[in-house]
């Protein structure tokens, strides 16, 4: 409990915010490989769970292609007639019930001519490969104001048995009739339905546990509301969360994640906020009355500006990939990783490597967690993987401000064909500005570098590094944050030390360094020779723990705890 206590402490502390070492060391490298060409707008990728490890592409138009384990292609297992491409419009998304082996049913999600939007129902038919046409049963229909974007997008079975679609707020420019925040439209929201399997109609009740079945001012089909255009979202096949991405209106996109445990309920704030940012706040609640997204992009060529929302990678076939969200931006290319820091964050990671496709609309999933991404570039579906070049390794990044200047650090621990580091700055966290440029060293076992920035701010900075191959190829680093300390005092930082190296900040000299463990053995002794200002310091190997930094000078010795992971 002393331990846990003293750990809390160190960790609260505001000089310096960065992400572990050893989270760095794992930040994986997309590569993306053709596996199906030869579509026609390719835009949900599904499959049957039924055990026979096949993969179905939904093509906008209307027509479903069936593949086999090997993805070749067997033939078109259904087309849905009388939809509307029109705008955003199509077929958009096709989910198969949960005992699809044994009733044959699944769901499909499309447009309409009048706008509508409507979720219907379809039986398998004699042949596994080839619907019932015949079969199609209307489930819902959403009356959809006169515009043709906006429909959200996406049809997912949870574990608890029931159905999940997440709806656009209807379109036209900053959800004119405030569908988002009307708890008596189904537009903007998240809606949870028990689909039934009879003959006949009504083909879904309401799950009696979803969050506003005694709330006569919204609709009882409602899990969350508070969206914009939940184009892609998804289920982690591991813990149930959801991740859920909203195409954002003229400035931000956003990634909100939904635990597994959530009763639902939830207000992602839109058209009240957009991103992190106030956007239309007339009649709106305080911020905290809504649920801020984990993570938000800016609108410029550094982010983009209509994101698709991908998976958790589960797959079997990247172990290292394991836990990793997967998202891109359709009109810039730029794609992230995401994965949480350990200290309730997140670590997000910017890829914008030539080689990986744009125009991605769609991410879907094999039986047995393997990813794919479908592009409308060449109409292709790719399945995503990690590269085997890893032109570096970063161990570490950190950094803390004093008097006007902000102190960066960071380390490698393998370096090839690199060029450069680009250090980028933010005042908000989501749109960053060039600072300057550290030529990197390319020693294949790694290297140390600093780097400062003359900058007067009052509350927080962002930083993140550009790392630039030779080739021009480059992916960012994690984001970390500088908080305002002017303290004239002497620092022992980062706490922990995931790295193995120790920095220190001296404004006044010391004799000697000493390392203590628990037990008070000297674990580590360094002569400092009276130095000032900033200095790093490797440490010998040594256990997890807990111990303490004395600093030992002319009749003054200063004592820093240190924990080491």
């Amino acid at each position: 409990m002393i331990f846990r206590n003293l750990l809390r402490a160190l960790l609260s502390l505001t000089i310096i915010a960065c992400t572990a070492g050893s989270m760095l060391r794992a930040q994986p490298v997309l590569q993306y490989t053709p596996a199906i060409t030869g579509l026609i707008n390719p835009i949900d990728i599904v499959n049957a769970g039924d055990n026979s490890h096949r993969l179905f592409i939904v093509q906008r138009g209307g027509t479903i292609r069936v593949y086999d384990s090997s993805l070749a292609y067997i033939r078109d297992f259904l087309t849905v007639t009388g939809i509307s491409t029109a705008g955003e419009g199509g077929l958009l998304s096709l989910a198969f019930h949960p005992s699809y082996e044994t009733n044959g049913y699944f769901y499909v999600y499309y447009t309409l001519p009048d706008n509508s939007l409507e979720i219907a129902r379809y039986q398998v038919s004699s042949n596994p490969d080839s619907a019932d046409a015949a079969s199609r049963q209307v489930v819902l229909n959403i009356p959809h104001p006169g515009f043709t974007n906006h429909n959200g997008g996406k049809l997912l079975f949870g574990a608890d048995g029931y159905l999940y679609l997440g709806t656009g707020d209807g379109g036209g420019g900053g959800d004119p009739n405030n569908n988002a925040q009307n708890g008596n439209s189904l537009l903007g929201k998240m809606l949870r339905l028990n689909v039934t399997t009879t003959a006949t109609g009504p083909f879904y009740t309401i799950p009696p546990s979803n969050p506003y079945v005694s709330d006569p001012n919204v609709r009882d089909e409602i899990w969350a509301m508070g969206l914009r255009n939940p184009f892609r979202w998804s289920f982690d096949r591991s813990t149930n969360d959801m991740w859920l991405a909203d195409v954002g209106e003229g400035s931000f996109e956003e990634v909100n994640v939904q635990p597994a445990a959530s009763a639902g309920g939830i207000n992602y704030g839109w058209r009240c906020y957009e991103g992190n940012t106030a956007y239309n706040t007339a009649g709106c609640q305080p911020a905290g009355s809504y649920t801020a997204p984990i993570f938000a992009y800016g609108h410029n060529a550094s982010g983009g500006f209509s994101i698709t929302g991908g998976f958790v990678y589960r797959g079997p076939d990247f172990p290292s990939l394991n836990g990793y969200y997967i998202c891109a931006d359709y009109i810039s290319g730029n794609q992230w990783v995401i994965n949480p820091d350990g200290a309730g964050g997140w670590n997000v990671y910017q890829q914008t490597v030539p080689g990986l496709p744009g125009n991605i609309v769609a991410y879907g999933e094999t039986e047995v967690g393997a990813l794919y991404a479908a592009s409308l570039t060449g109409n292709t579906v790719y399945k995503v993987g990690l590269s085997t070049v890893l032109p570096l390794t970063l161990q570490s990044f950190y950094g803390l401000y004093r008097t006007g200047t902000a102190y960066l650090d960071w380390a490698t621990s393998s370096e090839k064909h690199l060029d450069r580091f680009d250090v980028e700055y933010s005042l908000n966290g989501q749109d960053f500005t060039y600072a300057g440029t550290v030529k990197a060293a390319n020693e294949s076992s790694g290297s140390s570098y600093q780097y400062q920035h003359l900058i007067q701010f009052e509350n927080r900075l962002f930083y993140r590094l550009k790392m630039v191959d030779a080739d021009g190829q480059f992916r960012y680093s994690n984001i970390i944050t500088l908080t305002h300390n002017e303290s004239g005092t002497d620092l022992v930082y980062p706490n922990p030390v995931s790295d193995g190296i120790l920095r220190l900040w001296l404004q006044h000299g010391y004799d000697e360094l000493v390392i203590v463990n628990m037990n008070g053995a000297v674990v580590q002794r360094e002569d400092l020779y009276h130095k000032t200002g900033r200095h790093s310091l490797t440490l010998r190997p040594m256990a997890d723990g807990l111990y303490f930094v004395h600093l030992r000078g002319p009749g003054t010795v200063r004592v820093e705890k240190l924990v080491i992971q």
